[in-house]
């Protein structure tokens, strides 16, 4: 892991109620069986909730890193085509000054040469 991104922690807890004492009646029984299956759904629907927020956290923290390096891909795109660009016009400067014509080096030689034949 990385020390200088932040990190998220997360962590659900649930609670539960106390346990139920047992009266022996048959219409509680059934009204118990009722209430213990609402209670598992109502805990099954608590985990779907848990687990969209869960997805909801990933899905933003992995846009922000897809966005996160498509900007580095587009910043070094963009310095690779400044160094190509420095790089060609720094060998169109190059062949130039290697190919031109130096007739002052030339012109000069000759002077000096015709002063010394003439001293």
């Amino acid at each position: 892991m990385s020390k200088m991104t932040s990190k998220v922690v997360m962590f659900s807890m649930d609670v539960g109620d106390k346990p139920k004492v047992d009266t022996g009646d048959p219409i509680d029984k059934d009204h118990d069986k009722l209430a213990e299956q609402l209670e598992q759904l109502s805990g099954q629907l608590v985990a779907v909730k848990h687990d969209q927020e869960y997805m909801e956290v990933r899905d933003r923290t992995h846009s922000m890193i897809n966005s996160s390096t498509n900007q580095r891909v587009v910043w070094w795109a963009f310095f690779e085509a400044l160094v190509l660009l420095a790089m060609s016009l720094g060998q169109v400067y190059y062949l130039k000054r290697f190919f031109e014509v130096r007739r002052i080096v030339l012109i000069n030689s000759f002077i000096i040469i015709s002063n010394v034949i003439i001293s």
